[in-house]
């Protein structure tokens, strides 16, 4: 497994010295104070922010079905920032990276007019054949999804004083706070022979369009099919909005989105169910025709949704 054993130089020296394997998949990740979250607003804590930014990264080594190597932050603090901020926002981000078996190895810190962390992700794979694009999908095959969707977006509306969440804002803020990077669930995915995958961090309408498009195919849809997280809902019911609608739509779910043969179906489902339990949800179908993506209705009619931009 990954962690401090293959670090042969580390924090500390001129730069990161590890032990290589056959392939690498890097990512970068970046996010800005009053752009991605609001600390100078106080709707977010130093240490949600340091979670939240790794868990950004490694979520698109998830979405490549790779394994987890290194992460570099390079951390822009502004005037104001107190230490115990600093502090708390580092302590955080590697108690993710040691869950998900990640070692941090390196980064920077300089001053900035607003907080800014950007973060490096570094996964690792014997093979090409083990990683998974976004270009692969073919027409026939069934369109899924990992866990649930909606909770970061209805935690906006509550947090902005659109809804009030009774009863499921902490459900709801626990998920914007603490979200889970699906590194085990993208692996087993890429393991069970998915075609493409993606992770949700834009929203479905977005992010299967990216597919489709990727794959030259058109992913169709069924809104009504989106698995929500709890509490959405009533929120969705307190703002007068189809919950299926902000599923779509919201971001910051960190689900993954995928592409397999409907004759792999049972296997993707015992590989995503051994892997953590979160379970796949079968949406739609990959189908000839313009490239992206056809968002169905409950009545089969075609709607059109814009995806996520980051607010908060």
């Amino acid at each position: 497994m990954p962690g401090a054993a293959q670090i042969l130089r580390g924090p500390g020296d001129d730069a990161a010295v590890v032990r290589a394997r056959p392939v690498c998949a890097v990512s970068v990740d970046t996010m800005v104070d009053g752009t991605h979250f609001r600390l100078r607003a106080g709707e977010a804590s130093a240490a949600e922010v340091g979670h939240r930014a790794l868990a950004s990264a490694l979520s698109d080594l998830a979405a490549m079905g790779a394994q987890s190597g290194e992460a570099y932050l390079a951390l822009g603090l502004p005037e104001g920032l107190g230490e115990d901020q600093a502090l708390a926002l580092v302590r955080s981000a590697s108690a993710l990276a040691a869950a998900t078996g990640t070692a941090i190895a390196g980064g920077d810190v300089v001053a900035a007019a607003a907080l800014t962390v950007s973060v490096t992700v570094v996964g690792w794979a014997d093979d090409e054949s083990e990683l998974v694009g976004r270009d692969g999908a073919l027409v026939g095959d069934l369109v899924g999804v990992t866990g649930t969707l909606g909770a970061p977006g209805a935690a906006l509306a509550v947090r902005e004083g659109r809804a009030t969440g009774a009863g499921s804002i902490e459900r709801l803020l626990q998920r914007v706070r603490a979200p889970v990077p699906r590194l085990r669930e993208g692996r087993a995915l890429a393991g069970a022979g998915v075609h493409a995958m993606i992770d949700v961090s834009d929203g479905i309408a977005t992010d299967a369009a990216h597919l489709g498009r990727a794959s030259a195919a058109l992913l169709r849809v069924e809104l009504a099919r989106l698995p929500l997280a709890g509490g959405v809902a009533e929120v969705c019911a307190e703002l007068g909005l189809p919950a299926c609608e902000l599923a779509a739509t919201g971001g910051e779910d960190y689900e993954l989105c995928f592409c397999a043969s409907a004759e792999n179906r049972s296997r993707v489902e015992a590989a995503v169910d051994s892997a953590g339990g979160v379970g796949v949800t079968w949406i739609g179908e990959v189908v000839a025709g313009a490239p992206g993506v056809s968002l169905l209705g409950e009545r089969g009619n075609e709607v059109e949704l814009g995806g996520f931009e980051h607010r908060w």
